[in-house]
């Protein structure tokens, strides 16, 4: 996800959350943690399955030499469902992944500004 401050990404993150079964109030920005995972209702025996995790990751307090070491490319690359904020910090691309750039409206109104495939990952 792409976007300003206050663009409205983490409350887009809650309703890809919601539509996946996870609370919204579960979801909230992992600016601190940079990185949050949220398990998707339907796992075997209470069992975690790596498939029924929402990865939500918050990149902004970090330059992408320090995303490259963090070993995020790992929890990307695998499988389950992933929303990077800030993600023009990635120094890498994710196969398949979808660009999302979000911008403030008038009042309390957010806009898709943009959709595209394949981001260009960020210089080192």
């Amino acid at each position: 996800l792409y976007g300003g401050l206050g663009a409205g990404k983490t409350v887009l993150a809650q309703g890809v959350a919601l539509g996946l079964g996870i609370d919204p109030r579960e979801v909230q920005s992992p600016t601190f943690a940079l990185l949050r995972e949220h398990e998707m209702p339907g796992g075997v025996g209470g069992e975690e399955r790596a498939e029924g995790r929402l990865s939500h990751l918050d990149l902004y307090r970090i330059s992408p030499s320090e995303a490259a070491a963090c070993g995020f490319e790992e929890v990307l690359l695998g499988p389950g469902v992933k929303i990077v904020e800030w993600a023009e910090r990635l120094p890498f691309l994710v196969p398949g992944a979808l660009a999302l750039t979000l911008r403030e409206g008038e009042g309390d109104r957010r806009e898709i500004a943009e959709l595209a495939s394949q981001p260009e990952p960020a210089p080192e």
